[in-house]
């Protein structure tokens, strides 16, 4: 729906607008609706033209010094997700080693002299999941079996969250004897290899999952913590080389079952995960202080508009300008 101001200033107009909550006109329905008869019914603040454009003038300096200071915080955003990925990687392809080799994984260009590649096979037993019938009503009765589909993916997208201990869904005893689902221990790390491709986590507890990951439960050699980081460090590698699909991507179980690591010995693992743990802690309270401050800024872009448009105070003293 277009507003066309017919007198006044068009600006004055776009902020005054913009401080409605049309959600109160739309009720509560499925689909919330505002009519035409509604905007035009509204009644607004309306000062005379030329204190329009004082205010629309005061506006435009105010917003526009508040949206670059909001813009070069979202710069320092962007370093910091960027040097928290690039930490991740270079802890676990060993950067703090001197003497290097070159690596044959395709997201590693070295790899300390002491370290393995090894196929994660190799190093921890590899599984699935599935989706117990849903003709068979009984098999979805007393369900307490922890179940992790893809709606779980949204606790783990942002790297914070390394265990998981809560499922949306869950399934029952039953439905998991009766379909190719099975319990995994916890501890099993899961990687969504559909849907939501890349992302990854460690069971918090004996969880089962849908046929859309993968799981490892690993070994006395791997620990996987270790084995979770570095699947993170690759998730662009496995979505730009393995994923296929233009819409949905999915990553196919035979190239997982392929899929190498570097692997140094088991408390250096133990090591590299504590290291990592405490960059992104930091890195992590960082961005929080920030996107808090980018939060206020917004809050009080808003108000700053919502105030001036309805005459709260007097825009020309407040910008030091009387005309």
């Amino acid at each position: 729906m277009a507003v066309v101001p017919r007198v006044g200033d068009p600006r004055f107009w776009v902020y005054m607008l913009s401080t409605i909550d049309l959600s109160e006109l739309a009720g509560s329905g499925p689909l919330p609706f505002v009519n035409e008869t509604q905007v035009r019914d509204l009644r607004v603040c309306f000062p005379a033209e030329r204190e329009q454009r004082r205010i629309a003038d005061f506006l435009d300096a105010e917003t526009s010094r508040i949206d670059d200071l909001v813009n070069a915080e979202q710069r320092v955003l962007d370093r910091l997700a960027e040097r928290r990925t690039a930490g991740v990687v270079t802890a676990v392809s060993g950067g703090e080693h001197t003497e290097h080799r070159a690596s044959t994984l395709a997201w590693l260009e070295s790899i300390p002299e002491s370290w393995q590649e090894v196929r994660v096979g190799l190093m921890a037993r590899m599984g699935s999941g599935h989706t117990p019938s849903r003709s068979h009503p009984e098999w979805w009765v007393d369900c307490t079996v922890p179940w992790i589909t893809t709606g779980e993916v949204k606790q783990v997208r942002d790297d914070r969250l390394e265990d998981l201990h809560e499922t949306r869904e869950k399934i029952s005893e039953l439905g998991l004897a009766n379909s190719a689902a099975e319990l995994h221990p916890k501890g099993t790390v899961f990687l969504c290899r559909t849907a939501s491709a890349g992302y990854s986590g460690v069971m918090g507890s004996d969880m089962a999952t849908s046929q859309d990951f993968i799981t490892w439960t690993c070994g006395p050699r791997l620990n996987p913590y270790f084995l979770l980081w570095c699947l993170r460090a690759m998730r662009s590698d496995l979505l730009g080389r393995l994923a296929m699909g233009s819409t949905h991507k999915t990553i196919y179980v035979p190239d997982l079952q392929m899929l190498r690591i570097p692997v140094p010995s088991l408390d250096e693992q133990a090591e590299i995960v504590d290291a990592i743990r405490r960059q992104n802690s930091r890195i992590d309270n960082l961005t929080d202080k920030i996107r808090r401050q980018v939060e206020l800024m917004t809050e009080r872009r808003q108000a700053l508009i919502a105030a001036a448009v309805t005459g709260q105070f007097d825009v020309s003293t407040a910008s030091g300008n009387r005309r």
